[in-house]
């Protein structure tokens, strides 16, 4: 059974593997329901979606009517004026079926002048407390991709108490030096705080390249079920964070089996045999 960890300080307790709902991007009707029963059966009690991530928003919709109260659920906005971010998380309520979504992210919140924008009056983050204020969103979150997200998560929780944080956390990334430290900095800060950590790209092998494109995720995925075992491991292994699952379905019930299936996180030369052997690269440079 997949554990659950508290939220931060939400007063929620999700499981440490969430859901990441990206991978409903082109869902039809019948493979959300698969989706929704195979979360069921696994206990995951935590959906992350965004308005940008196609049809996943109404796809997790239809389950809300009838099971809101079974999941803490997250969407995300990527507008940076208050105005704008205001009229596209009304239509993300409208194709959600709820009144309120549990956790609203600024998403992907790293260029500098859109970060400016963001946090300047007028910006989203001035529309983000207005929505919680009024009950649309109990808590507010930021999210990011790249090598200098962690920096300018630490910047955002300079300006404002976030509840949680959202970025790259895997083996491969954390080679990395100056991305490693910065992580490791963010970390602390997070765990002083009581903030919510979510990490993504977990089971990345590398960029596509020029390869065939055989999975939905814009990366090349760990497919095989002893790597995505070693990838997911590796993560669930920090203790505090949580794992959000890639944007392929077909990918899912090999992550929710590997984290059911957790013990002990596998060893730095555990984890450079499958880096050689499957010849892992880093997504972000």
């Amino acid at each position: 059974m997949i554990p659950t960890l508290a939220f931060g300080k939400t007063g929620h307790d999700s499981t440490r593997t969430i859901f990441g709902a990206a991978a409903l991007w082109g869902a039809s009707e019948e493979e959300g329901e698969q989706t929704l029963q195979l979360l069921f059966d696994r206990r995951i009690n935590h959906i992350d979606t965004a308005a940008s991530y196609g049809r996943s928003e109404r796809r997790v919709g239809a389950w809300m009517p009838q099971r809101r109260d079974k999941f803490f659920l997250a969407t995300k906005t990527g507008e940076r004026t208050a105005e704008k971010a205001q009229a596209q998380f009304e239509k993300s309520l409208e194709r959600l079926q709820t009144d309120h979504v549990d956790l609203l992210q600024l998403h992907n919140l790293v260029d500098e002048e859109e970060w400016a924008v963001a946090m300047a009056p007028g910006g989203v983050l001035e529309f983000a407390i207005k929505a919680r204020e009024q009950g649309l969103t109990r808590f507010i979150g930021v999210t990011g991709h790249g090598v200098t997200v962690a920096a300018m998560h630490l910047r955002s929780l300079e300006r404002f108490p976030f509840d949680s944080v959202l970025l790259p956390y895997s083996y491969v990334m954390m080679q990395n030096a100056a991305y490693s430290a910065d992580f490791e900095r963010l970390s602390a800060v997070c765990v002083q705080r009581g903030i919510a950590m979510q990490t993504i790209k977990g089971i990345t092998l590398g960029p596509w390249n020029e390869k065939e494109h055989t999975h939905g995720t814009w990366y090349e995925p760990l497919s095989e079920q002893a790597d995505v075992d070693r990838g997911v491991h590796w993560v669930l292994g920090r203790p505090g964070v949580f794992l959000n699952t890639s944007g392929d379905l077909t990918l899912l019930p090999k992550i929710l089996d590997a984290a059911d299936r957790y013990t002990s996180r596998p060893t730095d030369a555990e984890m450079d045999d499958l880096v050689a052997k499957r010849e892992m690269t880093p997504l972000f440079v």
